[in-house]
Formats: structure tokens, sequence, C-alpha cells
């Protein structure tokens, strides 16, 4: 297939390396891996996830590149184009367009608690975690969601944040932010990491992660760790699959797949680690479950040796981790609008960072004045959002893209994007065609409750 002549590309294989890795290092796994350990159990759950990172992420990553590469366009067009060389039904290309309005959906929830990230490294700098007490740690985060005012004054920067890297295009923006953004995160991680392991009980928290304990491996720490694996690789939204659609014919898919996977992977330890030895090393609660990040590290924060230091640094690192993955959320649908419309991509991003934004009130005041407005589940909107994301749209995207890849594409086309021949061919067949699907399926029923 060829490429389309005006199209971007990623300059080499570093940038497209950092972009996607940066669409897949989020609040996903700074925010949410951390806590989710502590919640199932430590080791138990940090076991099956590498393994489902391995069987079910990386292949499924795989094929979301080379769809994106095959295709040369944004996951709309690029659906339509791929099923129509399949010789099957152009129905597919919703697909790619339900992936684009899931990052929209996730973005208009994300850019909130993004906010809430930024406004902890000017509560950091100033000095206010300074010997904070659990009450007040509790007392300064309900405060912060019971103030439409600030929560949406930090939502408005945030989303101007990623608007602007967004308007300035592939090479001038998504590349250059990345190429500064995701080496700081990395750096930052490791002044932290070497902090932790001074002041902290790094051995506790070594001991918490990676002791194989199987005696709390129950069905819910699996099928936990494998949605985990799934959401952290940003999969099922086109944000890969578009990222994909920029990327040199000559470069390897499998062996740049397994380094994303790996960087995305190891940050996450990595800060459960740093996380961890301070938590432990403050008696403080390891499964302390959403609010570890806002409401527990502060205290640990506030009792440390250059703490308001540490702690505006590990918010950096949260911001830019947060950063990077709502760059990536909007892109597919504004590659969409410049490839059909005249509209350029700068009035483009501003209109549609707007409808975002909007909906990013909405979700501001689900916090405090629309409180106990309820939309699907007896939940409110922000919880509304998250669910029909995470729960439903996501797993749908990534089942129906290995399904496609899988049984509707012709196998030389599928071969001669990802390269592979013999038996390396057939792993990925055996783990896209059957264990992915079956094991999202699982997750799928599990999350809807249909499984316990």
């Amino acid at each position: 297939m060829s490429h389309i002549p005006h199209r971007s590309h990623w300059n080499n294989r570093w940038t497209f390396m950092l972009a996607t890795a940066g669409s897949a290092i989020g609040l996903g796994n700074i925010w949410k891996l951390p806590y989710m350990i502590g919640v199932n159990g430590g080791s138990a759950f940090v076991i099956i996830f590498l393994l489902c990172i391995f069987l079910v992420g990386i292949p499924l990553m795989m094929t979301e590149i080379l769809l994106g590469r095959r295709a040369q366009k944004n996951p709309l067009d690029g659906m339509n184009v791929l099923a129509l060389e399949a010789k099957t039904s152009t129905h597919w290309k919703w697909l790619g367009g339900m992936g684009m309005v899931t990052g929209l959906l996730i973005l208009g929830f994300y850019s909130v608690i993004g906010g809430w990230v930024l406004r902890y490294i000017g509560a950091s700098a100033s000095g206010a975690f300074s010997n904070i007490t659990a009450m007040q740690s509790t007392e300064n985060f309900n405060q912060l969601l019971a103030s439409p005012f600030s929560l949406l004054f930090w939502h408005t920067v945030f989303m101007m944040m990623t608007m602007g890297v967004v308007a300035r295009g592939v090479n001038s923006g998504l590349e250059k932010a990345n190429n500064i953004l995701i080496p700081a995160l990395f750096s930052i991680l490791l002044v932290l990491l070497g902090y932790s392991m001074s002041v902290g009980d790094m051995q506790a928290a070594y001991q918490f992660m990676f002791s194989l304990d199987f005696s709390k491996l129950t069905p819910t720490v699996v099928l936990s760790a494998l949605g985990h694996a799934f959401f952290s690789l940003s999969l099922g939204m086109g944000s890969v699959m578009v990222y994909g659609s920029y990327l040199q014919k000559n470069v390897s898919i499998a062996r740049t797949t397994i380094y994303i996977a790996l960087a995305d992977t190891m940050l996450g330890l990595l800060v459960g680690l740093a996380i961890y030895s301070l938590v432990f090393a403050n008696q403080l609660e390891p499964s302390a479950g959403p609010g570890l990040i806002f409401q527990t590290l502060p205290i640990a924060f506030g009792h440390m040796p250059w703490g308001n230091l540490i702690a505006t640094l590990f918010f950096m690192l949260v911001a830019f981790a947060a950063w990077t993955s709502a760059i990536s959320l909007v892109e597919p649908a504004i590659a969409w609008i410049v490839e059909n419309t005249r509209i350029r991509r700068k009035t483009a991003a501003f209109f549609l960072g707007l409808i975002i934004w909007l909906l990013g009130v909405a979700v501001v005041l689900s916090f405090n004045e629309w409180k106990e407005v309820k939309i699907v589940f007896g939940l409110n909107i922000f919880e509304s959002l998250d669910k029909l994301t995470s729960t439903i749209l996501l797993p749908l995207g990534g089942l129906f893209m290995a399904i496609f890849a899988g049984y509707f594409m012709k196998k030389d086309h599928v071969q001669d994007e990802l390269n592979l021949a013999g038996y390396k061919f057939k792993l990925w067949q055996m783990t896209n065609n059957y264990i992915a699907p079956i094991a999202i399926t699982a997750v799928f029923l599990y999350l809807l409750g249909v499984i316990k």
C-alpha cells in the first residue's frame, strides 16, 4: 500500500518509540498501577501482570501498530481502507471511529485528574506538606474536590498544555514534546528511586512487590492484572494505531513494541518500588487505593528530609506522564479532521479542545455541585465516563482489532507489515487470534460483573 505523499512521519524509530511509550506511560502506570499492586496483594498481582503484558499486551500492540502502518490514515479512514483491501465489510471503519470517540471521552475526565496533579506540584513547591497529618492530607484533597473554581482552573491549564502540543503537528509538536518529556520523566524517576533507596525501606518494598506469595492469588487478582496490562499500554482507542500510521516501513514492529512495553512496565514497577519504600518507612497503609498518591504520599513527603523538593519532583513526573498520554488521546481525532476537511490543524485543535474542555467542566461539577446527578448504573458523570470507556469501549476496541487482523486481513499482508516468519509469526498468531481474545472477553465479562 503506497504512502500518502503529504502525510507526516516520525523522523526515526527512536522518536516513534518515545511517542508511543509516552502514550502508554500515563496515570495508569504512575497513579493506578502502584495502588492496584497494594489492593491486590502485592507480588501475586505483579507476577500475573507481567505474564499478561507478554501474552496479551505486546501481541495486541503489534496488531494495532501494523493496522496503522498498513492503512497510512487515521483510525476511521484507516479501517475503511483495510476492510476494502481485505474485501470485507466497510462497517469495520466504525471500529476506528469508536476508538477515536473513546479517546476523546477519556480525555474529558483525564484532563481533570491531570489538573489535580498540576495543583499538587504547586502545593509541594510551596511547602504545604511539611509535617502534615493524615487528617490534614485528606482534608486538603477533599477541599480541592469541593472547589469547582480550583478544579476548573487546573483542568483548563492542562487542556491548554495538551492542545498546544497537538496543534503543532507530528514533527514540531508530538515529536519534540516526547523527545524532551520522556527522558525527563525517566531522569526524575531515577532521582526519586535513589532518594527512596537512601531514606525509605526498599527491602520491604521489594519483598512486598516481588516475593512469591501464591496464597494471595485469586481469580479477581488474575482478572485485575489482565485488565490493567491491557489498559496500561493504551490499547483499543486508536492512539497506538494513529502513531503507527506515522511509522516508516523499514522499522521492525515486533522489536519496537517489545522495547516500548518493557519501558512502560519497568517505569510502573520502579515507581511502585519508590512509592512503597516510602510508604513502609513511614508505617503507612500499602492498600490505600486510589488516594495513594494524593492522600497517603503527601504524609510521607511531609516527614522526610528534602520532602518538599522530592514531592515536587514526584508530581512533575506524574504530570509529564499524564501530559504525554493526553496528547495521544486526542491525536486520532485531530488526524481525521485534518485528513478529511480543509480545517487546519491549529483550528481543529482549538475547537476540538474546546469541546473536550466543556465535557471536562461537567466532570469537574460531578465532584461538587452535580455530585447527586446520576447518569447510568447509578453513577455520576465522572464515574459513568470511566466505566463506559474502561469497562466497555476499550476492551471491545482491542478485541475487534485482534479479530480483524487475525481473521479478516490477508495473511501475507499481515506478514508483510510484521516482517515475521516461521515460529515467530505462528507465536504472534496464537497470541493474537486465540489467547488475547479469550483473555479480553474474560476481563470484559468480569468488569461487567457477569463472572465473579
